[in-house]
């Protein structure tokens, strides 16, 4: 861990002779050329259009790889040194990102971008490094290329991807957030947040204690959220209705449902019940309306409509458990 912090062991880019930049640079777009087809492999069912793009930039990659081994063949032979991007200190790494599902569009295209900016700045910097002229006109056209991608990237997203497709794309991804964050993650805040309202107020007009009060609060938040995020865990693998990983669907709900009791249980830390009381219900009312705004901006809910079920459902709760503790 240490070297990889501080570059124990690793060789510095001056150190580098010519044959082990040339190595280096064949080892890198290897490296993205198997990049670009991940990135492929990951959108191919879900972006089936864009996955072509990467597809056709893994090849120009292999090409560039291609003409680097050539050149090497040329000038120093059949062996190529064993050096990669992890054995060079301050050399650009890739995250892998690339394992992550689902694969976001837009993040993809990005990291692309990114991709290409590295590699022309290290194709830069190496032909600065060679005296012989066939090695640095390769290594010129090189960074000519990869500067060159960002616009035959484009090309070729025009190409495959024109504008109904891109919106298509846009819509899926947008769809599948929903499905797999918003949509968990609004069930959880609003079970957390009002189905906690009645033991937490119960518990507190029933015994004036602070501390006790939020005692059950912590438990029932908890609780409440260890339930849903397992339930919903259960209740659905995600293939068949493509509502994506069950476990980060889970963990959603079991977070947020976890959070909008807490929301109102913290308050009774407050040594003073009226005080705690009154803070707890400001915070409710907070919850409440972040609630209608989330089904509002993510559910195309009518928001005077969202607002009126979530505070009329959330007022019947805070009602009861108001009435249950003076018993």
């Amino acid at each position: 861990m240490l070297s990889r912090v501080f570059g124990f062991g690793r060789r510095s880019f001056d150190s580098l002779s010519e044959q082990e930049i040339l190595a280096l640079a064949i080892s890198s777009e290897e490296d993205d050329g198997r990049i670009y087809r991940a990135y492929a492999d990951g959108l191919a069912d879900d972006f089936p259009q864009s996955a072509k793009v990467f597809e056709a930039m893994a090849e120009e990659e292999d090409g560039h790889r291609d003409s680097l081994i050539e050149l090497h063949r040329k000038r120093f032979g059949e062996r190529i040194p064993l050096i990669r991007r992890e054995h060079v200190r301050g050399y650009y790494e890739r995250k892998p990102d690339w394992l992550v599902r689902p694969l976001g569009i837009e993040h993809v295209r990005r990291q692309a971008e990114e991709m290409e900016r590295q590699a022309y700045r290290f194709y830069v910097e190496a032909a600065k490094r060679t005296t012989d002229a066939s090695t640095r006109k390769l290594l010129d056209d090189l960074a000519a290329a990869e500067l060159g991608h960002e616009n035959s990237a484009h090309e070729l997203e025009q190409t495959h991807v024109p504008g109904e497709v891109k919106a298509e794309e846009a819509t899926a991804e947008q769809r599948q957030f929903i499905l797999t964050y918003v949509q968990p993650g609004l069930a959880g805040l609003m079970d957390g947040s009002v189905s906690t309202l009645a033991p937490i107020f119960a518990a507190a007009f029933a015994t004036h204690q602070t501390f006790q009060t939020f005692l059950v609060g912590l438990a029932a938040s908890i609780g409440a959220g260890i339930s849903m995020g397992f339930t919903e865990v259960a209740s659905d693998d995600g293939k068949l209705s493509g509502r994506g990983s069950p476990a980060k669907r889970g963990l959603t709900v079991g977070i947020m449902t976890t959070l909008g009791g807490l929301g109102h249980a913290l308050p009774y830390l407050i040594p003073f019940f009226w005080t705690a009381t009154i803070v707890a219900a400001i915070v409710v009312f907070f919850e409440l309306w972040a609630i209608a705004f989330i089904q509002n901006r993510y559910m195309q809910t009518p928001f005077w409509r969202a607002a009126f079920q979530v505070v009329l459902g959330g007022a019947l709760v805070f009602a009861a458990g108001v009435l249950i503790g003076n018993a």
